[in-house]
């Protein structure tokens, strides 16, 4: 099971939990069910829950505002949807467009995702050097969005409609 998606009391994305603990948070009666996964349940001595996919806390929690989304190779693989910025095959590993050894950083706009054969033969240059163009641009994602791409770019669909459209 992925992480289930955390909603603010009043509907906005938070954060992302274990399963443990979103169950956790139900049970004590600090968050419900807004969406669960179709046909799975929860079952225990005293208990039957639907599996959570989304949850919605009861009580409205002020978060201070976030700035920028925490930079991490997964985050890049899913942001590019696993797909190399350089032949647009699978991806599986995250190659710096400023190689580190030419001073690049692990940054949203230095990081772009990227097969092994194509990340060995850029090896330490930049796209112009290796003669390798992008297909598609680095880009940094808002704090809500990276949030929402932990659970996963096919997940989105998943979503109810009403954070589908706001994600």
């Amino acid at each position: 099971m992925r992480e289930t998606l955390v909603l603010n009391a009043s509907f906005e994305p938070l954060s992302t939990v274990t399963l443990n603990r979103a169950v956790v948070l139900v049970l004590q009666d600090k968050a419900v069910v807004e969406q669960a996964h179709p046909g799975l349940r929860m079952r225990a001595a005293a208990v039957d829950i639907p599996v959570p996919r989304v949850i919605r806390l009861c009580r409205y929690v002020r978060v201070p505002f976030r700035r920028q989304a925490p930079w991490s190779r997964r985050g890049v693989l899913v942001r590019d949807g696993h797909r190399c910025a350089y032949c647009g095959r699978r991806a599986t590993t995250v190659d710096h467009v400023v190689p580190r050894s030419q001073g690049g950083r692990d940054t949203w706009l230095n990081t772009v995702a990227s097969c092994a054969e194509d990340n060995h033969r850029k090896a330490d240059r930049t796209p112009e050097q290796a003669g390798m163009p992008l297909l598609t641009r680095p880009y940094e994602p808002t704090p809500q969005d990276a949030m929402l791409l932990t659970l996963g770019a096919g997940d989105r669909a998943a979503l109810p409609g009403w954070l589908a459209r706001s994600a």
